[in-house]
């Protein structure tokens, strides 16, 4: 049985388990007693990491991601793990598969393993009660991109507004006035903060954002695809050019495009965001948004370790938030229409 069953036997919620075990004060006494019986009778043992209690450090960290399959998440999970083997730590990697209970499910398991402290990728979002039980147990934990999570913890993220407010820019300078958008349905945050830089462009040139041209999609190539299916057939004609929010989006859609016998750029230019590894093997090469997915994983982690190194010197101090934002970088190539050469970067 996990602490997820349990909190379903005792009609409570998990937070209010993991108190009982971390924190039983703060438990009302009949709550308490109740959930204690269940967890007696069915054995449950939380803290099978017990050698960890001894110490002042595990040498654990946990890092809580939102799914394996996305090339970016992974990526910055690489820049997490080097600097945590540097560290002599070995880090926890939890896939949530896109689920928020299952978000808070694994956050309690970290911290019932006594982990030394926790880096969420792009939360799916935690309530305030549940951040302020995080706080009241001194867990360290860093927010890497986009959440919609109030609590104040250090945090990596990227301008990604001001990225996507650049290539709006850049094509309408390349001569693309009707631009549409295919918008991916995660990571939501982010995806808000891009077409509000894409907003913020038009409306400041003096065009009117046509709402009939921006598609929410899947955050897939089978979504780009199939969104792209989509605007071909309800439009009477292409706009000149689609924005996607993903790499992936984007090669889901210049592949709609090609199969429907138009021309990129010629009939309608395309950018990506994200410059995933196939962005410059592409046909045409394209045009995209180069994050600095493994700093922020690395950046991440540093500031993560601070924390860890200052909770055990500073004890008495009160902890000040870090907070990071990135710059991201276009990668000027031909799917958007760029005539010349200079600043195609492969």
């Amino acid at each position: 049985m996990n602490i997820k069953e349990i909190a379903k036997k005792a009609g409570v919620s998990v937070a209010t388990v993991s108190r009982v075990l971390n924190h039983p004060e703060s438990v009302a006494v009949k709550t308490r007693e109740k959930i204690q019986k269940i967890i007696d009778e069915e054995e449950y043992t939380p803290n099978w990491f017990a050698q960890g209690l001894n110490f002042n450090k595990t040498k654990t960290i946990g890092l809580v991601l939102p799914h394996t399959q996305n090339s970016t998440y992974m990526e910055i999970a690489n820049g997490v793990e080097e600097v945590a083997r540097q560290k002599g730590y070995i880090t926890f990697m939890c896939n949530m598969e896109g689920d928020p209970e299952l978000e808070k499910e694994y956050i309690d398991q970290l911290v019932n393993r006594k982990v030394d402290g926790i880096i969420l990728l792009y939360s799916l979002g935690l309530d305030d009660e549940y951040t302020d039980w995080i706080d009241e147990l001194n867990m360290p934990v860093v927010t890497i991109g986009e959440s919609k999570i109030k609590a104040d913890w250090d945090s990596v993220k990227v301008d990604c507004r001001a990225a996507m407010a650049e290539m709006t820019a850049h094509l309408m300078e390349c001569g693309h006035k009707k631009i549409g958008v295919l918008r991916g349905t995660e990571p939501d945050a982010e995806t808000k903060n891009m077409v509000q830089g894409f907003r913020n462009v038009l409306k400041a040139s003096g065009n009117k954002v046509d709402e009939k041209l921006i598609y929410d999609v899947e955050f897939s190539i089978e979504g780009g695809y199939i969104g792209m299916k989509k605007m071909i057939g309800s439009l009477p004609k292409l706009p000149d050019a689609v924005i996607t929010t993903g790499d992936e989006i984007a090669y889901g859609a210049m592949d709609a495009i090609k199969e429907t016998g138009f021309n990129i750029p010629d009939d309608v230019a395309v950018t990506g965001f994200g410059n995933d590894r196939m962005s410059s093997l592409m046909e045409p090469k394209l045009t995209t948004v180069e994050l600095p997915y493994r700093k922020m994983g690395i950046y991440g982690a540093r500031i993560l370790f601070d924390h860890i190194d200052e909770k055990q010197e500073k004890k008495n101090e009160k902890h000040v938030a870090r907070k990071i934002k990135l710059q991201a970088k276009s990668r000027i190539r031909k799917s958007c229409g760029h005539e010349g050469r200079i600043g195609e970067m492969f």
